[in-house]
């Protein structure tokens, strides 16, 4: 009878495939603009036209930095400390920015987003931001990123898909380029007739018409003027920068404020680009109520806006 014989299999470790940091990339082309949205976030890395970037993205191996590209939901912006009261609930977020004890810019700029339709000029993304601490509701997000020889056309559809009412704010985070940096030789037109005034944490304290060194409601040059400004009293639909060339950004109705931000303090890439942000609401609208929208089970709210190179 022969002894039994104990078989040992080595398995060599599978090394882990390389996971880009930005998720899937969708590219998407028509006529002379091209662009690259990534799954992370939903994110617009890249949009150009003919060899021309028109937004400071980031490489497809990297991280986006400084919000580049991103979208913000389930608030724009910042939330003080964190903190809201809501339908009798006090609520606490986790405090994203914990330099100046804020949450900030939402929950969605890291999630992975699922593809519904990827075409030639065309890719349609979905996440589902589920309930979790400090934001206990249900939201089901779909957006297009578009291509056409008008530019590039953004939706986003956004439904309260919980059994209650649910606090909503949304904004966007392109830097615009309208040549090579820095933002100081360019020239920058927001339609505004006033700008909130804010503390040193970046939270509005109150309000006041645009006067000489902030008034950009006729184009002109930005200089060494740090910006990092909530525009408000929209009285037109489009935000221009000026340099080499000239980027549009358009926006659709729903958008009551306008950040715009010179990227001072961004390391390599300080004063690069334009951070143009439109938004529903204002900072911190989740206390103030500036501009928040609250969403009934089952109600849907979509928002459009693009970015062209003018003419």
């Amino acid at each position: 009878m022969s002894a039994a014989r104990t078989v040992i299999s080595v398995v060599a470790p599978l090394m882990p495939p390389y996971v880009n940091p930005s998720g899937e990339q969708y590219e998407i082309a028509a006529g002379p603009y091209r662009a690259v949205i990534a799954g992370v976030g939903a994110t617009l890395r890249e949009l150009t036209h003919g060899d021309r970037p028109l937004i400071d993205g980031f490489g497809t191996g990297e991280m986006a930095t400084g919000g580049r590209g991103q979208l913000l939901v389930p608030w724009p912006n910042r939330i003080r400390d964190g903190r809201y009261r809501f339908d009798g609930s006090e609520l606490q977020l986790p405090l994203s920015e914990p330099s100046r004890g804020n949450a900030s810019h939402g929950l969605v700029r890291w999630a992975g987003w699922g593809l519904l339709e990827h075409g030639a000029d065309r890719v349609r993304l979905e996440h589902s931001l589920h309930p979790q601490p400090g934001y206990p509701f249900s939201l089901r997000l779909r957006i297009v990123y578009a291509l056409a020889a008008a530019g590039l056309q953004v939706s986003l559809e956004v439904l309260n898909a919980g059994a209650g009412e649910a606090p909503f704010g949304a904004g966007f985070h392109p830097y615009l380029v309208a040549g090579p940096g820095p933002v100081d030789g360019w020239r920058l037109q927001v339609p505004a007739e006033e700008r909130l005034l804010t503390d040193d944490r970046m939270l509005p304290v109150g309000r006041e018409a645009v006067d000489g060194r902030f008034d950009f409601r006729h184009s002109r040059p930005i200089g060494n003027l740090k910006l990092d400004t909530c525009f408000t009293r929209l009285s037109g639909s489009r935000i221009t920068v000026e340099g080499e060339r000239r980027v549009e950004l358009r926006i659709g109705e729903g958008f009551s404020h306008v950040m715009v931000f010179s990227g001072d303090g961004l390391a390599a890439r300080a004063r690069m680009g334009l951070a143009v942000e439109p938004m529903t609401c204002a900072p911190d609208a989740f206390n103030s109520g500036d501009g928040l929208q609250v969403l009934a089970p089952g109600e849907e709210v979509k928002l459009d806006w693009g970015i062209a190179q003018g003419t």
